[in-house]
């Protein structure tokens, strides 16, 4: 098990380091910000869906603890090419691993690269950082212009 907890820390810290589609979309038709104001992660998603209903790009912008910015960088990575509503069922997954319990089993080969974040169970107050990027794409997705928190 410390191998595994090891080789998640190690994939949080690369994502948080070297975030993946951390950019601007020059006139993206949808954005949203987000912000969690208990630590102060700050982020902007920018995101395109295509004719299909289908995500042809997605990228972010902020700041944040490693955790936040290793959440956006992942789930960008999840959601490319993927359709509004298996964003959605992808969101509740991670939602319901991030706040179960810490002995509540899960299924690592489902979650796939979302499975780095099962050690936020153990930190409650982290809940919010691991879960800003998801919010805010929620609100991107319902381009309301509201800001996605996490309070």
């Amino acid at each position: 098990m410390d191998e595994l907890r090891d080789l998640y820390q190690a994939t949080i810290l690369d994502h948080n380091k070297k975030p993946r589609n951390f950019r601007v979309i020059e006139d993206a038709p949808r954005i949203a910000e987000g912000h969690n104001p208990l630590c102060g992660d700050q982020l902007t998603i920018y995101l395109e869906i295509d004719s299909d209903g289908k995500v042809a790009d997605v990228a972010f912008q902020g700041s944040g603890c490693a955790i936040s910015t290793a959440s956006a960088s992942l789930m960008t990575e999840l959601i490319k090419g993927q359709s509004l509503p298996e964003i959605e069922h992808e969101f509740g997954r991670f939602h319901d691993l991030v706040t179960s319990s810490i002995d509540t089993p899960f299924d690592t080969e489902a979650l796939g690269k979302l499975a780095v974040f099962s050690g936020v169970r153990e930190y409650p107050m982290r809940v919010k950082c691991a879960t800003l990027a998801w919010h805010t794409l929620r609100e991107a997705i319902a381009n309301t212009g509201a800001t996605a928190k996490t309070e």
